[in-house]
């Protein structure tokens, strides 16, 4: 991860469009929480949701994150999924709401949900701004 965009993975709220593959080639963009954590980006979901679907599929995935201080400032990093697991992903999914909203409890979390967590590695990562 270039240095002068650590910010954006570590400090800042900043969320991530992940693009995955859909099965007729064609792109699938949603915006999503994510943590760096030092080595590797992860992002949450939920079983069964179209992007899980797609990384379960096709691993490779790319991410664009917008610094929201500065829209002319942003970093792209395309990665390969390495892992998908259901070990600590509620735990994940929690530490992110206390990342992006504050609270203890991811609150759109259902007890009906099995949460998966995505471990991504970045093969290449790219800065503007």
């Amino acid at each position: 991860m270039p240095p002068e965009f650590l910010d954006l993975v570590t400090t800042k709220k900043a969320f991530a469009n992940l693009a995955t593959v859909m099965p007729n080639g064609s792109p699938q963009v949603t915006p999503v929480w994510f943590d760096f954590d030092g080595k590797y980006i992860r992002v949450n979901s939920a079983r069964g949701r179209v992007k899980d679907k797609n990384m379960r599929r096709d691993p490779r995935v790319a991410l664009s994150i917008l610094d929201p201080d500065n829209p002319y400032r942003y970093l792209e990093i395309r990665g390969k999924v390495i892992k998908i697991t259901e070990d600590g992903a509620v735990a994940h999914t929690d530490l992110l709401a206390r990342k992006y909203l504050s609270v203890e409890r991811n609150p759109s979390r259902r007890p009906d949900q099995v949460r998966i967590m995505y471990v991504i590695e970045p093969r290449r990562v790219a800065g503007q701004g």
